[in-house]
């Protein structure tokens, strides 16, 4: 096992938990099989292995730099970058008909698994890069596919998202950046961007930026919207880069993690022509937007929860090497001292990033299949369910494994104690580059908003119906299985009171309480998710119970590791849930009725 990702848990969850052959059974993926989905995954492990984790630490310590307008990043990215272009990974879900391998977007997640626990400021060149490429496909023109989306899935142009402006934040209604029509059939751009990631850089012959713009004359607010694509170089008519298209980079921000992803101020316009193509219809840019965001979001709870997965396995690889102390009921100073994986706080810390990490990659592999499935469905009625369950999810699976997971690598470097807080180990980068999730693609309080304010009640409250329906299922499933009958009692028990708190909010909100209502949003986020995270461990122990009597001893003390888990999640995590539900029904506004001046 190395200390990236636990392989036996990446087939577990693949194969045995989500059962992810049967996509083969669908024509867009039925020239697969999980012979290949193997070699794939085996190919992304030893490219993290060989390629990204050995300049990790370099990286970080030699972040990237400006000199006039000029980014300038370590070798070892590029390298890197090229041999995961050349593996054929910038395409892997892409249509065949674009030059992808067309892969299920589950198996493209493990991959992806391995290359952000190895090195996730390189890999986020190509994550964004990857969600502005299916934006192209999905809401490009002809010609805009034609020109630009190739070189993308081939990793010779790199692409960004630029949303955000200083005077915006995550307020995207009041973004200024401006797009004029001119009679030549582009748009000239003018305005600036702000924290705009992998915007600048020597990685690729041209960086294509998707960018948030204003038509002059358009609605105010959201509804004014448009979406451009700005490369940093005009294309020839040859399809080569040429001109630059005067995109300059006039800041690049310094952070406490994450630091190998440059991350930008950019000027569009300022020193002469900046030229926009307009992607789909003037005015819906946000709305196309969002399929990149929302991808993103997916990506970000990925991130967290590999970087929560790396630093458990490092300091587990840890625990069982160092020896300190003796146990309680040992009083003989001459005896041996045992590993410190023996002390029970030791394993009270392990299980925590266990049941987190492990719990978070269950869920980001789920969504992804409900991804596969959606993509391939063809009933109108269950296209529709699918579609409701990853929309209410996404706000879990982008905030919930960058909350907890976050705390997961808090407790790796606790039990490296001051050895953990020093860079002569990666766990403490492992907490700062994780740091960043519970703020990028949308502020944890934002996702809050968005769940309680939109998701659980849209369509009428389809999707939270859809999402209880299915963790009734497992629990129907797990209910003759004695192991597992005290969790399968519990969860029912905490999902009626989720059900009726969610009721009672929304009757505040229903009276025209809406500030009351959204309130303590995040708390409810946080109770959401770990009723998700809880569903996630009873599925997993429901097919670990199920194989454990026929198991070899490796995989025996594999199922057992993760029914431990299991009881750990819901007599450790869970039960915190009523106490929080219980202030949520009480419409708590003690955040609320603060005022400034009493601060």
């Amino acid at each position: 096992m190395d200390r990236l990702i636990n392989r036996r848990d990446i087939d577990f969850l693949l194969y045995e938990v989500l059962s992810i052959e049967t996509l083969t059974q669908r024509e867009r993926y039925a020239e697969h099989d999980r012979e290949t989905f193997d070699a794939v995954i085996n190919a992304a492990q030893k490219l993290a292995i060989d390629h990204f984790e050995p300049h990790a630490a370099e990286l970080d310590a030699n972040e990237p730099t400006l000199e006039n307008g000029k980014v300038s990043i370590i070798p070892a990215v590029k390298e890197a970058l090229s041999a995961f272009s050349e593996g054929g990974f910038m395409g892997a879900a892409m249509d065949f008909e674009h030059g992808g391998m067309q892969l299920p977007w589950v198996v493209v997640q493990a991959c992806n698994a391995y290359f952000n626990a190895a090195n996730l400021s390189t890999m986020a060149y190509p994550f964004i890069t990857v969600a502005a490429t299916n934006v192209l496909a999905a809401f490009g023109s002809a010609e805009q596919k034609a020109r630009y989306l190739r070189p993308m899935v081939e990793g010779k142009f790199f692409g960004t998202m630029a949303l955000s402006e200083p005077q915006a934040g995550s307020s995207l209604s009041d973004i200024r950046t401006k797009a004029t029509p001119t009679s030549d059939g582009h748009y000239l751009i003018t305005g600036n961007k702000m924290w705009i990631s992998a915007a600048e850089h020597d990685l690729s012959e041209n960086i294509v930026h998707l960018v948030l713009t204003k038509i002059p004359g358009g609605p105010p607010g959201v509804k004014g919207i448009s979406l451009m694509l700005v490369p940093k170089y005009r294309l020839n008519e040859d399809g080569r880069s040429g001109e630059f298209n005067n995109v300059s980079c006039v800041g690049v921000n310094h952070k406490m993690g994450y630091r190998g992803t440059v991350n930008t101020v950019l000027n569009f316009g300022e020193a002469g022509e900046c030229r926009g193509y307009l992607v789909g219809q003037v005015h819906h840019g946000l709305s196309y937007m969002f399929q990149m965001m929302n991808e993103a979001r997916v990506g970000v709870g990925l991130g967290g929860a590999a970087l929560g997965y790396t630093g458990y396995l490092h300091s587990l690889e840890y625990a069982r090497q160092r020896p300190q102390g003796r146990h309680p009921h040992d009083k003989d100073p001459m005896s041996e001292q045992v590993p410190i994986v023996e002390h029970a706080d030791i394993k009270r810390l392990l299980l925590a990033q266990k049941a987190a990490a492990e719990g978070a990659m269950a869920l980001v592999l789920y969504c992804s299949t409900l991804l596969d499935l959606q993509r391939t469905e063809s009933d109108p009625a269950e296209l529709t369910r699918l579609s409701l369950l990853l929309d209410l999810l996404t706000p879990i699976v982008k905030s919930w494994p960058g909350e907890y997971c976050l705390e997961a690598n808090k407790h790796a470097i606790q039990i490296l104690g001051g050895a953990g807080y020093t860079k002569d180990y990666p766990v403490e980068r492992f907490y700062r580059d994780n740091r960043l999730n519970p703020i990028h693609e949308g502020a944890h309080g934002i996702h809050g908003i968005d769940l309680l304010g939109r998701k659980v009640t849209m369509g009428e409250g389809a999707a939270f119906r859809a999402f209880i329906l299915e963790i009734e299922k497992t629990i129907a499933q797990a209910r003759p299985i004695e192991l597992l009958d005290e969790y399968a009692e519990l969860l029912e028990e905490i999902l009626r009171e989720l059900e009726s708190t969610t009721e009672e909010l929304i009757k505040i909100r229903d009276i025209g309480e809406v500030t009351l209502f959204l309130a303590n949003a995040s708390i409810y986020l946080d109770t959401f998710g770990h009723v998700t995270i809880a569903w996630m461990w009873l599925k997993q122990s429901i097919e670990a119970a199920r194989r454990l009597s026929d198991a070899s001893p490796d995989d025996r003390a594999f199922y057992q590791g993760k029914l431990r888990a299991c009881q750990y999640f819901y007599r450790y995590e869970l039960n915190k849930v009523p106490e929080r539900l219980a202030l949520l029904s009480s419409s708590d506004d003690t955040c609320l009725g603060m005022q400034d001046s009493w601060f």
